[in-house]
């Protein structure tokens, strides 16, 4: 009887030993490389993200799963989206290369140090290089994984609509800023991947005064308008659209906000002036595509713990900085997409060092994200859900999602509150502007142009009868053809646009 107190101490002992085999957990450190800007007025500051991923590193070690045993050692470092980036990764290297690289985010700069990291075989995930040109993960960018939704992606919700509504022609509208450039990038996006559709393009630049006139000079041959650039600027061009009677359906209209960096919906129109009744009355017509939100438990913890790290950093006098945008919960995700595909590596008898089998093991997954469910294609770019917003209630300029597009399998969902007639053009060629009469007699019916021909033609032929009778002459008959050809096609493609419309 005296042995069981022992023999139940050397179980328990066992058991402590055998528990790290038993739960898979292996213990590792881990340099993680981050760039992110210090400068407040990106979406994707310091302040504003490095909570997120310091919430998902306390998370994985807090719940003593099989990532416990991962020990990440972050080192923040500041980029301003031009150079920083790459010169300090460069002077890190030099003494032991990070294992791992989050951001950076603008597209110029992380063009840099995706290609660097490529060559040295490091995994990077972002939450930003969204432009289409990333997308190229066969050489310079093979280890790039886009832990947020790509312009691409976004574009695939355009190309689902107009599949849907059978609509045939756009033209896209955008403020292009020459530094950021993410206007550009994203109907980049979506140009590339309409190359099948009637697209025209309108760039202007954010110092130019706003020219609506000729901007809305070019819709009148085309079916849909999609914009992207400032709240102000595209509520002035639908209020204008408005005074011009195109508000009325004939048209569709459409604006870009993937980042919740400005309002939308609910709002957007109403700026307190004396303009506000009319501007609710053209966003009746103006429709919204933005990220798919969901919410879940554990998402309201994390949005919690998201503001009071904003409340305590002192940015509650800025722009939206309450917002947790698809930044700060991609760097989360990011986190851990990394710790399960390493694990899975590791567990394989691979070494952390093994950047190019780590990478390969975050494409082509599915894992449950901080917001829900993440789905990561076979190119390692994240599948994006988006939102159709609609204005739902012009008496009170009220907005809400009535379709859904889930990019994991291509469907476009319409949920009740969704109205066919608001999606469906009509009459649009019957209010063309008055343009000048170009082409002398086109304002003669064809009946009176027949009538006046044919007494013309009968006069003549007895002139020429009385002209043979009364002189003698012998007529010399001549057959002139000529090929006429009065039609003009006019190819509303801007072929040149593929040009300008390149990647990073």
């Amino acid at each position: 009887i005296g042995i069981m107190p022992y023999f139940t101490t050397l179980c328990v002992y066992f058991l402590m030993i055998l528990n790290p085999v038993m739960t898979n957990t292996i213990t590792e450190d881990i340099e993680v490389l981050v760039f992110l800007p210090q400068n407040n007025s990106f979406l994707f500051s310091y302040a504003r993200v490095a909570p997120a991923i310091r919430y998902a590193q306390q998370k994985m070690k807090a719940d003593g799963n099989q990532y416990s045993g991962f020990h990440f050692n972050i080192h923040f470092e500041n980029s301003d989206c031009v150079n920083d980036a790459l010169f300090t990764l460069l002077d890190r290297s030099c003494g032991q290369k990070p294992d791992l690289i989050l951001g950076p985010v603008c597209e110029y700069e992380a063009a840099a140090v995706v290609r660097l990291a490529s060559h040295w075989k490091i995994p990077v995930i972002s939450a930003g290089a969204l432009a289409t040109g990333f997308g190229n993960k066969k050489t310079e960018f093979s280890h790039l994984t886009r832990i947020a939704p790509s312009y691409v992606k976004m574009a695939e919700t355009f190309t689902a609509m107009f599949e849907h509504f059978t609509w045939k022609s756009a033209l896209l509208v955008y403020e292009d800023d020459k530094e950021e450039r993410n206007c550009y990038f994203t109907l980049e996006g979506v140009y590339h991947l309409m190359a099948d559709y009637t697209i025209k393009t309108y760039q202007f630049s954010e110092e130019d005064p706003l020219n609506v006139d000729d901007i809305l000079q070019n819709i009148y041959d085309i079916e849909v308008m999609i914009m992207c650039m400032g709240a102000d600027k595209i509520r002035e061009i639908m209020l204008a659209a408005h005074r011009r009677q195109l508000t009325s359906g004939n048209y569709m209209f459409f604006n870009v906000e993937l980042f919740n960096s400005s309002s939308y919906g609910n709002g957007s129109w109403k700026r307190g002036d004396k303009y506000d009744n009319d501007a609710r009355q053209a966003y009746a017509s103006l429709n919204t595509v933005t990220l798919l939100r969901t919410v879940k438990p554990e998402f309201e913890n994390f949005l919690i713990e998201m503001t009071k790290s904003i409340e305590k950093a002192g940015l509650n006098d800025c722009k939206d900085c309450g917002n947790v945008n698809m930044f700060v919960e991609g760097f989360h995700d990011a986190m851990l997409l990394y710790a399960i595909a390493l694990h899975e590596a590791m567990k394989s008898g691979y070494s952390k060092k093994n950047g190019t089998e780590i990478t390969s093991r975050m494409w082509n997954r599915t894992f449950e994200g901080i917001a829900g469910q993440v789905s990561m294609d076979v190119n390692g770019d994240r599948n994006g859900d988006f939102s159709l917003m609609a204005m739902t209630n012009v008496e009170a300029g009220a907005y809400e999602v009535v379709a859904n597009y889930f990019g994991v399998n291509g469907t476009f969902q319409l949920l009740p509150a969704f109205n066919i007639d608001h999606f469906t053009l009509k009459g649009r060629h019957k209010e063309y502007p008055e343009m000048p009469d170009k082409a002398c007699g086109l304002g003669v019916s064809a009946l009176t142009g027949v009538i006046v021909g044919a007494v013309l033609g009968t006069v003549m032929l007895i002139a020429f009868y009385f002209f043979r009778k009364n002189y003698r002459i012998t007529i010399e008959r001549r057959t002139h053809g000529e090929e006429c050809d009065s039609g003009k096609h006019r190819q509303l493609r801007e072929d040149s646009i593929r040009s300008n419309f390149s990647a990073a």
